[in-house]
């Protein structure tokens, strides 16, 4: 089984606990106006601009499962104490028999995470995400019409996936990205305080938006036009996750 990674980091603090190594799996379904991985959106390898443009690099390398895991398990003596892998993208499961593959592989060995917008079919989310060992899940728009404007896809998917992952017995921590004007609004930020409580999900981690975002872009031949304030700064609105019990991380 193979698969088309773009990036594999490791020593990430970010990406789940402890020290990981964080694979970043190429294509996806979404186009989030503010995507700081537009290397990762495309499912194929391409070529990209190294710095000042003088010369081209492919993003995509194509790995069998097999050989990417036991390049993983090289760092297990460090990554067994109380950190793990991370599969993110991209949207790790757009490539779900590989991704499934190298967490079956991984199961036993090391800790395990998968960090997706939860934006795919049901029946890939019910097979795959129980071979995890923890889900990182990102909550960006509430109301599908800005979902679909914000990030090219209407969340009903999204919406159902994380309620089919709040009934199962498997860790998860939700993510919101904090971008100005348009995920941190009042309204918002309000409603997914809202859909926590309803869930019983006492904790979310803010992610301010990253200024330099924008900055891969021209190495991809593109343009990046957010639509929105870049200068501005965002407003986590921790009151409004406080006043339904819950705990508001601002990374």
């Amino acid at each position: 089984m193979s698969g088309t990674v773009f990036s594999i980091e490791e020593f990430s603090i970010y990406d789940g606990p402890g020290i990981r190594t964080t694979v970043f799996l190429k294509g996806c379904p979404m186009r989030c106006r503010w995507c700081h991985n537009p290397e990762g959106q495309s499912f194929s390898p391409e070529e990209v601009k190294t710095a000042g443009g003088a010369e081209m690099r492919i993003s995509g390398q194509v790995w069998e499962a097999e050989d990417l895991v036991k390049k993983l398990l090289k760092n297990k003596p460090i990554l067994s104490h109380g950190g793990g892998v991370t599969f993110s993208g991209g949207e790790p499961l757009s490539q779900p028999e590989f991704l499934l593959e190298c967490l079956k592989k991984l199961k036993g060995h090391l800790h395990t995470a998968v960090q997706t917008a939860g934006n795919v079919p049901a029946e890939v989310f019910d097979e795959v995400i129980p071979w995890a060992d923890l889900v990182l899940f990102d909550l960006k728009l509430m109301d599908p019409g800005k979902s679909l404007a914000w990030t090219g896809q209407d969340n009903a998917p999204i919406l159902r996936n994380f309620d089919a992952l709040t009934r199962r017995s498997l860790p998860f921590l939700v993510r919101t990205p904090l971008i100005p004007g348009v995920t941190d609004t009042e309204e918002n930020l309000g409603a997914i305080a809202g859909l926590l409580d309803r869930h019983g999900v006492s904790g979310i981690e803010l992610l301010p938006y990253n200024k330099m975002a924008g900055g891969k872009y021209a190495s991809l031949g593109r343009i990046y036009d957010p639509g929105f304030d870049e200068s501005a700064e965002p407003d986590p609105r921790t009151a409004l996750f406080s006043a339904h019990g819950i705990e508001a991380k601002v990374l």
